[in-house]
């Protein structure tokens, strides 16, 4: 690639991070027929319109989006790649963009982000929450942490922990309307129940003494959300019983806030993961991030999570889900 390409690319990212074209080449040393002329010149060589410019701002156009989100990667790779030549190591620094699921992301990565930050000042956080899968490309995520593995043969899955899911309900909702103490008895109770793209997840299936039990919520007298905090705020709050990740509510169980059901028909789950792309850099600020949460992940696992993974040994292995 032409060195003016890359000082072109450079230009268009300014501008669109700016707003402006004048203001991109001002930060060059260009002046605006200058800088408009090199934008021309690259949207001549891409064959495409990448801003539709109106007199007081400059818009991206559906191609601009996608050719700005691949340019971010592809002039962040070498900046990384640059001051590793010169510095003579590799420098963790510049900004990790990081997926993972709502409740997980606010209970718990956010707390380890904040002890990464601590050790290397020079790394930014840009964290999306979201219970729905992320397009790694398209959204910009260097990291996701997910719930199971990708099915997309071109990203790589870390493990990073074992996970369970189990059933939990709050002491109040409990003193109200008593705990089950056989998955029966479940369909006398009210439920909190996820919501995603493929509909409601209301069916669960346990595995007893007596054979395989499926047991679905009638949703019509269920709670209902997509977001995992929001869930776990209703569990908290009385609402209802939850189908949950032992990652999601760990801290809870031990402070007594939420309580386990039935903890020998937990069912085992498919384990965390780390994602990231199987055919891109990565630089040094994410595989040392990566590095740490294999660190935090063990020890918390061996620490804390210890009594509540014994105390929900499963009895069959679940399908893995990724999400």
């Amino acid at each position: 690639m032409a060195t003016d390409r890359l000082g072109d690319m450079r230009l268009f990212v300014d501008a669109a991070t700016l707003g402006s074209l004048s203001a991109a080449g001002r930060k060059v040393g260009l002046s605006p027929a200058a800088a408009s002329a090199r934008l021309l010149k690259l949207e001549a060589a891409l064959h495409a319109r990448l801003f539709e410019r109106t007199t007081r701002k400059l818009r991206l156009t559906d191609e601009g989006r996608l050719y700005l989100q691949h340019c971010r990667i592809a002039l962040q790779a070498i900046d990384d790649a640059e001051a590793a030549l010169q510095e003579g190591q590799n420098v963790i620094r510049g900004k990790v963009r990081i997926s993972a699921t709502s409740d997980f992301g606010r209970n718990l990565l956010c707390t380890w982000l904040d002890e990464f930050s601590a050790q290397h000042r020079e790394v930014s956080f840009a964290l999306t929450l979201s219970d729905s899968l992320a397009n790694l490309l398209e959204d910009e995520i260097d990291l996701a942490i997910r719930f199971g593995v990708p099915r997309d043969s071109s990203m790589v899955a870390r493990r990073l922990a074992p996970n369970r899911r189990v059933l939990c309900a709050s002491p109040a909702y409990l003193e109200r309307y008593g705990e089950p103490h056989h998955v029966t008895e479940l369909a006398d109770h009210r439920f909190v129940v996820m919501v995603n793209a493929a509909g409601p997840q209301n069916t669960y299936t346990f595995v007893t003494d007596n054979g395989t039990y499926t047991h679905t919520v009638p949703i019509d007298h269920a709670w209902e959300t997509n977001d995992g905090a929001l869930a776990r705020a209703w569990v908290l709050a009385g609402h209802g019983v939850a189908h949950k990740s032992i990652w999601d509510i760990a801290a809870d169980v031990r402070a007594g806030s939420l309580k386990v059901l039935l903890p020998a028909c937990g069912v085992d789950d498919a384990g965390v993961h780390a994602v990231f792309h199987g055919n891109q850099y990565l630089a040094p600020r994410v595989r040392a991030l990566l590095d740490f949460l294999i660190q935090r992940f063990e020890q918390a696992t061996d620490e804390w999570l210890g009594e509540i993974v014994k105390a929900t040994t499963p009895r069959k292995r679940h399908p893995a889900r990724y999400g």
